[in-house]
């Protein structure tokens, strides 16, 4: 049987309609994806570009900027303070992105596999909204609130510490170096663990239930439900939320800014931040520029490396 499709008053055989799909013109895709290149071109490309330029010069913001090609790369590599804020950065990947993604991918299985049966729908998504409110909250408005708590003199924790019989424990929690970082970064697993939460319990919504109910039925506890059946089931999720979280904590800038601004003596400083006071406190352009480039280019390869992945685990799954 011969299929035909009429366009512009002619009768098209099958090859010919094949040859020009009419019900689906490629200039209407065009159309709609040019405003968001436009924009992308304007925002990203052409500032990184900008910035890459300026990287390979010395330039005070002012004046006409000095070809230096790779020296301010080079001083990167012989620049103490550079190293310690990477250093940070990794402790931030663990408290955005791997604690989140293991305390989110239990808290999700919890919810929807025990919390929703035994009470309710209703109060799983009450809990739900509640562990990621954080993510709605400002990360300026968050950062005061937890300056506050965290306060050496009238902090909540501390007050709280001493009420408890606890006062030995009571520290300058963001003045003492030794433990800064590490408040930090309980305050970014609070602020960042609403989001994989979510993720996750969007994804076990496609899960079939049936899988629940016969391995129930065989006996399997909840622990054994979760390992054979939520993590192979929501493999996609997981390397969403840890590329997206990863990609966070290496460019977190808000928060260091609010809680400490790097301090004290630089023991939580990171790159962004670091970036930040080179361009606009040493009036340092270039360098600050070269910082800003190098953060770019790592974030990009480990979004292509978490991409690669779950390529090759999709493949492996359809395998």
């Amino acid at each position: 049987m011969t299929v035909t499709v009429e366009k512009d008053g002619r009768v098209l055989g099958t090859r010919d309609a094949a040859r020009h799909p009419a019900r689906r013109p490629r200039t209407s895709y065009v159309l709609f994806l040019l405003p968001g290149a436009l924009a992308a071109l304007a925002v990203i490309v052409v500032p990184f570009l900008m910035n890459t330029a300026v990287s390979f010069t010395r330039w005070q913001g002012v004046g006409d900027p000095t070809w230096t090609g790779l020296a301010n790369y080079r001083d990167l590599l012989d620049d103490a303070e550079f190293w310690a804020s990477f250093r940070h950065s990794l402790f931030m990947v663990v408290a955005m992105a791997a604690v989140p993604t293991v305390v989110g991918l239990v808290l999700a299985a919890a919810l929807f596999d025990y919390v929703a049966k035994h009470f309710g729908t209703r109060i799983a998504t009450v809990l739900r909204a509640c562990f990621y409110l954080p993510q709605v909250l400002p990360i300026a408005v968050a950062g005061i609130v937890w300056s506050w708590i965290l306060a050496p003199d009238n902090g909540s924790l501390n007050a709280l510490l001493k009420a408890v019989g606890l006062g030995s424990w009571q520290q300058d929690w963001l003045g003492d170096p030794d433990i800064a970082l590490y408040s930090v970064m309980g305050v970014m697993v609070w602020v960042q663990l609403g989001f994989p939460l979510v993720v996750f319990m969007a994804g076990l919504q496609r899960v079939d239930p049936q899988l629940y109910e016969a391995a129930e039925l065989d006996g399997a506890g909840w622990w054994r439900r979760f390992w054979h059946i939520t993590l192979p089931q929501i493999r996609p999720e997981i390397y969403v939320v840890l590329t997206w979280c990863t990609i966070a904590a290496l460019k977190v800038f808000g928060a260091v800014y609010v809680l400490t601004k790097g301090g004290p003596g630089g023991a939580t400083d990171v790159p962004s931040y670091f970036s930040f006071t080179t361009f606009f406190e040493k009036t340092q352009v270039g360098y600050g520029a070269a910082i800003s480039t190098v953060l770019t280019v790592i974030i990009l390869v480990l979004s292509l490396a978490f991409l690669r992945l779950q390529t090759r685990a999709e493949e492996g799954d359809r395998a």
